[in-house]
């Protein structure tokens, strides 16, 4: 069986935190939305046992594809998220907040992904090598995704109380 996280729940905590700090200048929807996209090749393959598990979608190559097309796609889909959820106060999102949103989702989940699976070649096809294998232990990947979310929601929803009461 494959060492499995930081699948997309574990991946949205730096992007929580990101959210913290950049605010509006950041989209968190659309930066889940680059992870969902990212992981739907490894689901397809544990689903089904055949493939690669950590294959050119987790690449940087396939991570600036993916990028796009969730900016393109998660864009709209954030938006028509957030009319759902009555946050209308948050539309429209700019394609800047977009574009960095999605690229920072795709190619995090690389660099995520490449600290802890021996399979994923995240320069291919030009080296097979992944240098960033095993620079720290699993577990503190894992607590590093786990803490920059709490810490990410603290900041935010402290933020947004300050916010209010300014006003």
């Amino acid at each position: 069986m494959h060492k499995s996280m930081p699948f997309t729940p574990f991946h949205m905590g730096p992007g929580i935190f990101l959210k913290a700090v950049l605010q509006g200048s950041f989209s968190l929807m659309v930066f889940g939305w680059a992870q969902i996209i990212m992981d739907l090749q490894p689901l397809i393959v544990l689903l089904s046992g055949e493939g690669h598990l950590h294959g050119f979608t987790h690449t940087y190559i396939g991570a600036t594809l993916i990028g796009a097309v969730s900016a393109v796609t998660g864009k709209y889909a954030a938006e028509f998220g957030l009319r759902k959820l009555g946050a209308t106060g948050f539309l429209p999102i700019g394609w800047a907040v977009t574009i960095f949103s999605a690229f920072v989702g795709a190619y995090s989940h690389v660099l995520l992904d490449s600290l802890m699976h021996a399979d994923l070649e995240p320069f291919a096809p030009f080296s097979q090598r992944n240098p960033f294998l095993n620079l720290i232990t699993i577990e503190s990947l894992h607590k590093f995704c786990l803490y920059s979310g709490l810490i990410g929601a603290g900041i935010y929803f402290v933020l947004v109380q300050w916010l209010k009461r300014r006003k």
